[in-house]
């Protein structure tokens, strides 16, 4: 039962195939459900769908002589529509969650000022197509969030967002008496996101239900009917345009400059990438320069363009030097800095930092560093200007216990992600993993490992370890390559995260596993300790600190952990035998996770630090 009455508003306009299989998937949410009832607006078909929907009892029918257009065609069901919410459902889509209107209902009514409730929608073949919408002044041309991925079960929260398309929109009937019908200025596109900044402007937040997902064919109509979509759309750009230019640039609170990297699959890349975008979501205008210097951090010239559409745009905007700047990389490249204000991000998994860090830190006006522990070993070394902690964070759209498990067998699985190196010790972690365990456990090692090293041979570095040939079984995925949306399914496909590592300057893939609900084991060490410890995990005692006897040279007089290989099988087989405590402590940590340590979280921090400056 419905608490509020409910209108769907179907639009037709030819395509009988498509129209019968929505209202045959329709039909189970008008028959179990009371207080709602299904209007069809026929746009003057003529390949017989008036003459089906005549004979459809349980729906309201309007027929039009002609096509009005996708906004004047639901105006005409709208109008005549009294009282109750309204839900627009194109004739494309494909109903297989019977509660999706009872669920977006409670999302419309979670709270007073939601106006507009939108939800997850994907195409005939699984693949992800929305959760939201956005658009920028610099293209005015709509993006849908999360589009053409594969669906992984990403965006199964409900989130604010910019607008959602009107394939499904459930509208609230205070939304419509204040701001009235669709926009007739529109014929079609455009008019959603239209609606949706005036819903927004008027004081109505717009969601996007996560825990609704409809199958949507898309652009049925134009395609069946051969529009000129071209011509459609940018005369509706058109229009757009001069009605929210104004709005859409003045959205922007703040500005800065960023340089940094963020077309490679590296540590920095990632994190930068990930935090412009949180920024440009929340107001700042953020203006990205590639940065590379004497051989560090970043030696090549990175990609110009980038398969993200937002960060191309960013990219694209004219770099500004009369704002606050940051630099974000190893701390040799800070000379880079040439803004009004110099902010110089960086980080390090050691107990100090190279005096040629120190010289470059102690050149900027403020140093910001992901963790506490980073403030002690930078100043610690000398670096003398203000020090502070804007930590890193999760994108909990995709790192999230709902996100899909791909596991096909039933070993408990102990996953590690990590580049081969001295620092992640790999051999610590395979020595206590074959001795905890037998070929009679049921249990696998799965190592996603990365190696750019031509001068390593992964193999050959196992076989030195001469593990016991009848041991424990292991898989390795060498230098495989996921998609950075996929990486969450990998987690999701693991029981639990496990890496003994020498050092952090902030670990993310610790935190990656904790956002998935991965009880983890990890060392008890270094820049992890702000957000892991005995309560949310499973920490891995030290049999003290050693010299970084790492690659790089600038490590040289610097310590770094030496992880207890003894305690680590203790903490393996401990979480093997007490699986239920495990999985709950794994449960809690992603709680805490989704709370504290987004991207959204580390990107109000800078505005705070703006704000100040």
């Amino acid at each position: 039962m419905l608490k509020e009455k409910v209108s769907i508003i179907i639009l037709t306009w030819n395509g009988l195939d498509y129209t019968k299989k929505c209202l045959d998937s329709l039909y189970p949410t008008v028959k179990e459900i009371d207080n709602v009832e299904v209007v069809v607006v026929d746009n003057g078909s003529s390949d017989g769908t008036l003459e089906y929907l005549r004979n459809i009892s349980w729906i309201k029918l309007i027929e039009n002589e002609q096509n009005m257009g996708f906004v004047r065609g639901n105006n005409v069901a709208i109008d005549r529509i009294a009282e109750g919410d309204i839900v627009l459902l194109n004739n494309d889509i494909i109903i297989e969650q019977n509660d999706w209107i009872t669920q977006m209902q409670l999302t419309a009514y979670e709270e007073e000022e939601i106006g507009i409730v939108g939800c997850r929608l994907i195409n005939e073949k699984g693949e992800f197509l929305h959760a939201g919408t956005y658009i920028y002044p610099e293209t005015y041309w709509g993006q849908q969030i999360g589009g053409n991925q594969r669906d992984i079960g990403q965006y199964c929260r409900t989130r604010e967002v910019e607008g959602v398309v009107f394939a499904c929109a459930y509208i609230k009937r205070c939304v419509i008496d204040k701001i009235g019908g669709l926009n007739e200025a529109f014929f079609s596109y455009f008019e959603d996101t239209d609606y949706c900044m005036a819903a927004r402007k008027a004081g109505f937040k717009v969601v996007c239900a996560g825990n609704v997902t409809l199958i949507h064919y898309q652009n049925v109509s134009t395609d069946i009917n051969n529009v000129d979509f071209s011509d459609m759309f940018l005369k509706s750009q058109k229009i757009f345009k001069k009605l929210w230019d104004k709005d859409l640039k003045e959205r922007y609170k703040t500005q800065m400059a960023w340089q940094s990297i963020v077309n490679f699959p590296s540590g920095y890349a990632v994190s930068a990438k990930n935090l412009m975008l949180a920024l440009d979501e929340l107001n700042v205008d953020i203006r990205y320069k590639y940065v590379y210097g004497k051989g560090t951090p970043f030696p090549v010239e990175e990609p110009k363009t980038s398969d993200n559409y937002r960060v191309n745009v960013i990219h694209g905007r004219k770099f500004v030097k009369n704002c606050p700047q940051v630099v974000y990389g190893q701390g040799d490249v800070f000379y880079k800095n040439n803004g009004k204000y110099k902010i110089g991000f960086t980080m390090l998994e050691t107990t100090g930092i190279p005096k040629e860090w120190v010289r470059q830190c102690n050149m900027m006006d403020e140093v910001w560093v992901p963790s506490s522990f980073n403030v002690r070993t930078f100043r610690d070394s000398g670096v003398k200007v203000p020090i502070y902690t804007i930590p890193l964070g999760v994108d909990i759209n995709y790192y999230n216990p709902q996100i899909k498990s791909y596991k096909k067998h039933n070993k408990y699985t102990f996953l590690s992600v990590f580049e081969w190196g001295e620092r992640k010790a790999p051999e610590v972690l395979l020595r206590a993993y074959s001795r905890a365990f037998s070929n009679k456990d049921d249990v696998v090692l799965l190592c996603k490992v990365i190696n750019n090293d031509p001068s390593i041979n992964v193999e050959e570095e196992v076989r030195k370890l001469n593990l016991p040939t009848d041991g424990p079984e292991i898989i390795f995925l060498h230098n495989t390559k996921f998609a950075d949306y996929e990486m969450a399914t990998l987690y999701r496909s693991a029981d639990c995260f496990v890496i003994p590592t020498r050092g952090e300057g902030w670990g993310m893939p610790i935190l990656e596993a904790m956002a998935c609900g991965l009880p983890t084991i990890a060392t008890n060490w270094s820049a992890h300790k702000d957000f892991y410890n005995e309560t949310n995990g499973y920490p891995i005692e030290l049999n003290g600190l050693i010299d970084a006897k790492a690659k790089c040279p600038y490590y040289t007089g610097f310590q770094w952990a030496d992880p207890s290989e003894e305690h680590l099988m203790h903490q393996m087989r401990y979480v093997f035998e007490h699986q239920d405590e495990a999985a709950e402590k794994g449960r809690k940590a992603a709680e805490e996770v989704q709370s504290k340590w987004t991207w959204e979280n580390a990107a109000k921090k800078i505005i705070d630090r703006l704000n100040a400056i």
